[in-house]
């Protein structure tokens, strides 16, 4: 990541319930409403904050920017929303902010909880053909117009690219994918893509750095994700300080949309064995959903 830091960008946050902030970090492409398999449970307990991105959803941004100008979107989130300690949660894209965010401030972040991500990135996805692209295609429209129909993903699901994306083709699964997948990698722009895409041409590998995270973790990996795979996953595991691990096998990259309910127990697990990361600080008021 570079150092040539851009002013803040002001995000449209989605703010959920009342408690102990958690913020959640949606992967790419995403939105913060496509967190809601986190947020809707999570925001029973928690004050659960959910950005878009800048350059994602509706946090809309002109020209180009580089991918260390999110941590100074996100610590200006914090700032204006009077935040002085929080946990982390973040999906892919957004647990490799996570981390990053817990090196920069780590006096403000309680507690990592890492979804289908890595320090050192790694995937092993076959090449995509255009026939690939055609089935996803063809899957997603019908899929938009008609959630979860079984036809549909027999048919043209499980031959696009979604096969990579999960392994257990449910009608529960399309019924997210419908609901916050489309719509968000179209409001995706180019220069987030660009910017994702440069630091990883560039090697990106924080490794070496996590020995300075000292709060508690938790890494949950798919077995068969493809993206980011599940082994790269641990490596990150085991050079955290203080790190749970768990892997689900028959998942992939999109596995909360997969196993939501064995997920989002092992989270409340985990929360109720780290007590710690709830640590109360002074907590500014609860902002309105929307652009903060």
């Amino acid at each position: 990541m570079t150092s040539n830091i851009r002013q803040p960008h002001q995000l449209n946050v989605h703010i959920q319930g009342q408690g102990f902030p958690i913020l959640c970090l949606h992967g790419h492409p995403g939105s913060g409403s496509s967190m809601s398999v986190f947020t809707q449970h999570l925001s029973k307990r928690f004050m659960a904050i959910a950005p878009d991105l800048r350059g994602y959803g509706k946090s809309r941004y002109q020209g180009n920017f580089v991918m260390q100008d999110h941590l100074a979107d996100l610590e200006a989130l914090l700032e204006r929303l009077k935040i002085e300690k929080c946990l982390v949660l973040g999906w892919s894209l957004g647990g490799i902010l996570a981390m990053e965010l817990a090196l920069k401030l780590p006096q403000r972040v309680t507690g990592l909880i890492l979804i289908a991500t890595a320090a050192r990135p790694r995937g092993n996805h076959p090449p995509i053909s255009w026939q690939d692209n055609l089935y996803t295609g063809v899957a997603s429209i019908i899929n938009q117009l008609q959630p979860s129909w079984q036809w549909n993903i027999d048919t043209f699901g499980k031959k696009s690219l979604y096969r990579y994306l999960v392994q257990q083709h449910t009608p529960a699964t399309y019924r997210y994918l419908a609901a916050d997948a489309m719509t968000a990698y179209l409001q995706t722009s180019s220069a987030a893509n660009n910017a994702l895409n440069t630091a990883l041409k560039a090697g990106y590998n924080r490794l070496e750095a996590l020995a300075q995270i000292q709060c508690p973790c938790l890494m949950l990996a798919g077995a068969e994700d493809r993206h980011i795979t599940a082994q790269s996953s641990l490596e990150t595991a085991q050079h955290l300080k203080d790190c749970d691990w768990q892997c689900y096998p028959n998942t992939a990259h999109l596995f909360p949309w997969e196993i939501p309910q064995q997920v989002i127990s092992d989270i409340d697990c985990w929360l109720e064995l780290h007590p710690q990361v709830r640590e109360q600080g002074e907590q500014g008021e609860q902002g309105e959903q929307g652009r903060i």
